[in-house]
């Protein structure tokens, strides 16, 4: 079984992404399958639990990428909160908690 960290140097957003929805996809096809034969292993549903890590780990770096490039391009934090769905407090806080974590990485 693969970690998520392994998975995620071999995948990009989009091949983890239909990876995951194959998987996604036989598992619920299984469900309604008497005979079961569409089942996933056990290797399997663990890889898609791995895979789900690293669509969440690729997303948020995706999603802070792009509120560094809205700063950039001059967006208030105000702005940049609505169009996360939260306020300029919250959007302000989760990108320095991400800069910061970034930060420790990079000293390990």
């Amino acid at each position: 079984m693969a970690s998520p960290d392994e998975l995620e140097r071999r995948h990009t957003l989009t091949t983890a992404t239909d990876r995951y929805d194959a998987l996604r996809m036989r598992d619920a096809l299984a469900a309604m399958d008497p005979d079961n034969e569409t089942a996933l292993s056990p290797d399997e549903t663990l890889e898609m639990l791995a895979l789900s890590e690293v669509i969440i780990r690729k997303a948020g770096y995706g999603r802070q990428t792009m509120v560094r490039s809205a700063r950039a391009a001059g967006a208030s934090w105000t702005r940049i909160g609505a169009a996360l769905g939260t306020s300029k407090q919250a959007a302000w806080e989760s990108h320095q908690r991400w800069i910061e974590d970034q930060a420790r990485v990079d000293r390990a």
